[in-house]
């Protein structure tokens, strides 16, 4: 029997179902729990690499990651997390492992069409550390001073994958030059029609209509709310756990902190 409890303002846990074999009306209250929590996590699955594709196919479309090389050997739908962090002379691939860790952001805000979703599926889970962050687009907005609300209404901002630090390593060469995408900072959530801040301290560019110098500095002051945003969930993995988030209205990073000698290895997919 399915069970669903609250992690907080965000955030539910749902046990007792086996998402193999989900009727429409309980895969349609798993979702409504997804839309009201911004992220869950389904424990103790057990999927071979098809069933996995099938259950994210339920909330949308997948598709592949600009990550060539991280993407899965035999299922190209499908990124590999984890995996061959050691170079072949034995020292530490830190793109690898620091993935995911370099502060709180969204996924795909880099595509013309961002990702919907993002789901992971927990393969190998270290002896300590590894957890995950998420917190709250629509928290992150009431938060904003209505100065900021306002300068950022009707605004749109300039993304490009590694942003302008140009982190880039996971890219192939001819994938580093694509175009930056332009995407609107104050946002109404397609589903829940919740007002919400969209933002990716890592990727955006520029605030078009600010001149240089205001564009940085509204940045800067954006990004301040990000060391620590409001209405957070810490996830700890378990193996088994199928954790999906929106995209569209919350953030993530990765803790980066676990024993780089073990393992944690994920599937994951991009939904849009």
């Amino acid at each position: 029997m399915m069970q669903i409890r609250r992690m907080g303002p965000i955030g539910a846990e749902i046990t007792g179902v086996d998402v193999k074999t989900l009727d429409d009306a309980t895969f349609g209250k798993i979702y409504q729990v997804w839309l009201d929590s911004n992220v869950i996590v389904v424990r103790d699955q057990s999927l071979q690499i098809q069933d996995y594709l099938r259950y994210s196919l339920r909330f949308g479309v997948i598709t592949p990651h600009p990550s060539k090389s991280t993407r899965h050997p035999d299922c190209p739908e499908v990124t590999l997390l984890g995996a061959n962090k050691f170079r072949a002379d034995g020292t530490l691939d830190t793109a690898i492992y620091s993935r995911g860790a370099q502060g709180f952001h969204t996924d795909g805000s880099y595509e013309q069409v961002p990702f919907k979703a993002t789901q992971l599926y927990a393969l190998a889970i270290p002896s300590r550390g590894g957890d995950t962050f998420f917190s709250s687009g629509y928290a992150a907005y009431d938060e904003l001073p209505q100065h900021l609300k306002q300068k950022l209404e009707g605004r749109f901002g300039t993304f490009k994958y590694g942003g302008l630090r140009k982190l880039n390593a996971l890219l192939n060469e001819e994938d580093r030059n694509v175009k930056p995408v332009r995407h609107p900072l104050v946002q109404v959530h397609p589903e829940t029609g919740r007002k919400l801040l969209y933002f990716d301290q890592g990727k955006i560019l520029t605030i078009e209509g600010l001149d240089s110098d205001e564009s940085a500095a509204t940045i800067a002051e954006m990004k301040a709310y990000f060391v620590q945003p409001p209405c957070q969930y810490r996830h700890q993995w378990r193996k088994g756990d199928v954790v999906i988030w929106d995209n569209r209205c919350s953030y993530h990073k990765a803790a980066g902190d676990y024993p780089p000698e073990e393992d944690r290895i994920h599937w994951r997919v991009s939904i849009k």
